[in-house]
């Protein structure tokens, strides 16, 4: 797909280039009725050229303008949305391109790729929605959208390239379906094996020598890591296709923080490492000498950063990325921060371990990647937890990335939108007025904050 968006737009550049390099020489040349024929020959010529790069091209090539036009619509475009070149060109895109999301509901024209590449003059790539033809069908796509942005950073139109996954998306949902419904299938034997070894380790129902006693506590551990293999194939398979359980509602994060910096310090304490809760500017530490007790350091005034997100599902993440932290530190500290700006909370988990190498972090939080080095080798894990992390902060419109410097450790960062306290006290209200009590996610998508915190 990238390719063909680079070379959609480098068509379009070489076009013009070649345009304006006519010009240039017939400035140097001089003018008169031969050299102004050459000229319309020449434009003719790469305008061919253009036609038939773009037409060769099976995936949609769409060029739009500063008005957001319809300017080229290549052979692809047609056999994917039934609409033709001519019926096509001089339309607003708005007119040819009707999107829904993969619940089928109809996508606000503000929300599609389109839109926001050109409102946010940069580029803009959607893998899950789909688009209806002219036929009024369906046909699932994966979009790329470049702005053609000039000097003075004004968006002066879009080059788009699309195509149509239907196929691969149908092979998707029917290997998610099988991967949920044997991972459920056999989470039942595994608990029942489970069960069984934990009984014949418990010395007041059977006695057994020691030699079968190791024997059974390795077999123990191994059912205890191939159970929660089972449960993360089933929890990633629900998130792809979006039947992961969620129930949202509007949490402070300072508080929730706190509160779950408590249950984390034992994570960290269990290796030897100092935890600490970093506040802003201020800081929150867990001061030893003070059983084990989490307070304010600086006995300031503390902002209050609401956001709409499923707790439970919150906790999960947070836990799981300060776990790993733990895990991959061998000495120091792990850290849990929070701050933000107007738009955006960001959380953020800093250890002092063996860090991540450079080529590893694009593909950290895809399915079943795990670093292979000799530091982590040995560390177990199921190679999902990031991924479902991912998939669990997508869900509030959100955002989690990772930077890191080999031994000296690494920063996962969370963007969610922050929630003003008037919108904060509405949706409670609502929220209390529900029969389920929550509402649904409402908060727009969130507006960018520096990588590195304010901690």
């Amino acid at each position: 797909m990238k390719q063909y968006l680079i070379l959609g737009g480098g068509v379009v550049v070489v076009a013009l280039l070649g345009a304006i390099g006519w010009v240039l020489a017939i400035k140097r040349k001089g003018s008169g009725a031969a050299v102004t024929g050459k000229l319309a020959t020449s434009l003719k010529d790469e305008k061919a050229k253009s036609d038939i790069i773009l037409g060769a091209i099976q995936d949609g090539v769409v060029l739009i303008d500063d008005q957001q036009v319809i300017r080229h619509f290549n052979q692809g475009a047609t056999n994917i949305t039934g609409w033709t070149k001519q019926e096509a060109e001089g339309l607003d895109w708005q007119s040819v391109f009707k999107f829904t999301n993969t619940k089928g509901e109809t996508t606000p024209a503000e929300q599609t790729p389109l839109a926001k590449a050109f409102s946010s003059g940069l580029s803009v790539r959607d893998n899950t929605i789909s688009l209806s033809t002219k036929a009024m069908t369906t046909v699932a796509t994966n979009f790329s959208v470049s702005p053609l942005v000039n000097a003075a950073k004004r968006t002066t139109g879009m080059v788009a390239a699309f195509r149509d996954v239907s196929e691969e998306r149908a092979e998707e949902s029917q290997r998610a379906e099988f991967i949920s419904t044997a991972s459920h299938e056999m989470r039942t034997p595994v608990a029942a094996i489970e069960g069984y070894l934990s009984l014949a380790l418990n010395e007041k129902v059977a006695t057994i020598d020691n030699r079968a006693r190791d024997y059974l506590e390795k077999a123990h551990s191994s059912t205890k890591h191939l159970g929660q293999l089972f449960q993360d194939l089933l929890t990633s398979a629900k998130a792809e296709d979006g039947r992961l359980t969620n129930h949202p509602k509007v949490i402070e994060m300072g508080a929730f923080l706190e509160q779950l910096a408590q249950d984390l310090r034992f994570s960290a304490e269990k290796k030897g490492l100092f935890m600490e809760f970093l506040f802003g500017n201020s800081q929150i530490k867990d001061a030893s000498g003070n059983n084990g007790e989490v307070r304010d350091m600086n006995k300031v005034v503390r902002p209050l950063y609401y956001v709409q997100v499923d707790p439970d599902r919150m906790r999960e993440v947070i836990t799981n990325i300060f776990d790993n932290g733990c895990k991959y530190t061998e000495e120091g500290k792990v850290s849990l921060g929070l701050t933000g700006n107007d738009g955006v909370v960001q959380v953020y988990i800093r250890d002092t371990g063996a860090g991540i190498p450079p080529e590893d972090i694009p593909h950290l939080f895809q399915k079943f990647y795990r670093v292979d080095n000799s530091a982590t080798r040995t560390i177990g894990g199921t190679g999902l937890g990031l991924f479902i992390c991912r998939k669990i902060v997508e869900l509030y419109q959100g955002r989690i990335w990772v930077e890191s410097e080999l031994n000296k450790g690494s920063t996962f960062y969370i963007n969610i939108p922050r929630l003003t306290s008037q919108k904060a006290e509405e949706q409670m209200a609502a929220e209390a007025a529900s029969p389920l009590g929550a509402t649904t996610i409402t908060s727009s998508a969130p507006t960018a904050v520096s990588t590195t915190a304010s901690a």
